[in-house]
């Protein structure tokens, strides 16, 4: 079988390791497809983004249409003449003009075990939900989103310290070694898709910004997944004395007592020993709007604190 003529479509880090092993397969790279530069930062200045930052260092020609369904764009894409398209979070749709393209089509890096956790956040929710164990799976791209028949799928656990950067990290590296595996089964003996069990399909949504704040009504254990499953994006956040403050690090501690949900009931150099709808908290770094994040022992050095004084998750 002669060498594929691969095109990337990707955009954040989590395609970057992908993109770097399939160079050091020496795999024959046409082309990457990413998204436009955007603004960002306080300043809005236009950067680029890490795939496009990788690719070119690389030498490899990077396209950036701002519709990749359009005719301009498929036109493009069909004069490069390509074998494959690999995609990693990239962040458009594909139509079935697009798909058609290649004769081997799309292959798609998606960081949970399909069909659990369709959709753009399954790292976060995964997290969020207590799960045990995540992985990454290799499928075909289909029209209806991540539904595609699965080539090769490796499970990792969630550790009990992971947040949603830990575990990216972890499963982008997985995620680029599996690829490597799925291209070397279509040279060797050729794929053998299977189809998902549609019935088992859940679905992680995006997150936002306010999806963040912290309902102190909810039980110690649920929270403090909330701030690993959103550190570091979007942040957990809380409100003391209608000033903002972003809670990086947290443990479950037992309490039996009978204070209001959000209510600081002890203080010591190792946490802030918070109420909630079951047991208790103990925020162990935290970031007050406008500061750099901290220890609690160096923010309590700064900021006066009493047992009593009550978080809100409203201003």
């Amino acid at each position: 079988m002669k060498p594929l003529r691969i095109v990337f479509f990707g955009t954040p880090t989590f395609a970057v390791p992908t993109l770097r092993c399939l160079i050091e397969r020496r795999e024959n790279i046409i082309a990457v497809i990413t998204q436009p530069d955007r603004r960002a930062g306080r300043g809005r200045t236009i950067v680029a983004c890490p795939v496009k930052e990788y690719a070119v260092h690389h030498g490899i020609p990077v396209l950036q249409p701002e519709k990749v369904n359009s005719p301009e764009f498929l036109s493009n894409f069909k004069a490069l003449n390509p074998d494959l398209a690999v995609v990693v979070a990239y962040g458009q749709i594909f139509s079935q003009a697009l798909l058609d393209i290649p004769c081997y089509g799309f292959i798609n890096v998606h960081a949970s075990l399909l069909p659990a956790y369709r959709g753009p956040a399954p790292i976060n929710w995964a997290i969020i939900n207590g799960d045990t164990e995540t992985g990454v799976t290799i499928m075909k791209v289909s029209l209806q989103m991540d539904a595609g028949d699965i080539l090769l799928q490796e499970k990792t656990r969630i550790l009990t310290d992971d947040d949603a950067r830990s575990l990216h990290d972890r499963l982008a590296d997985i995620g680029a070694r599996l690829l490597g595996n799925a291209i070397d089964l279509l040279y060797h003996d050729g794929w053998k898709p299977q189809p998902q069990d549609h019935s088992k399909a859940t679905y992680a949504p995006m997150l936002k910004k306010e999806d963040g704040c912290i309902e102190w009504t909810q039980e110690a254990q649920r929270i403090e997944r909330q701030i690993r499953g959103m550190t570091p994006w979007p942040g957990c956040y809380t409100f003391l004395e209608k000033r903002l403050l972003k809670i990086h690090r947290a443990q479950v501690r037992p309490y039996r007592g009978n204070a209001l949900p959000g209510t600081i009931v002890g203080l010591s150099r190792n946490g802030i020993l918070t109420a909630t709808g079951r047991d208790a908290l103990l925020l162990t770094e935290v970031q007050l709007e406008g500061k750099k994040r901290m220890h609690v022992e160096e923010f309590l050095r700064g900021h006066v604190l009493q047992e009593g004084m009550r978080f809100m998750n409203t201003c």
